[in-house]
């Protein structure tokens, strides 16, 4: 599983969703669902707004989780 961590990334920068919406140009709507992790898909040039208005990674803002299987 990939989660986008950008509540965590908006908490330590102490940014409010609205700011970023505003800064990056993208949807409150959609920064609203990256922030509530309710996507399952995201625009690349999405991302590297983020990560410029952030000043941050990729790595930062998605981080892999391994899916537990069972069999």
């Amino acid at each position: 599983m990939i989660r986008i961590i950008l509540s965590e990334i908006l908490g330590k920068k102490k940014l409010s969703r609205k700011k970023v919406a505003e800064l990056t140009g993208v949807r409150a709507n959609t920064i609203g669902d990256l922030y509530n992790e309710k996507i399952t898909k995201i625009n690349l040039e999405t991302l590297n707004k983020l990560c410029t208005v952030l000043e941050c990674d990729i790595s930062d803002l998605l981080v892999y989780e391994k899916d537990i299987i069972s069999e």
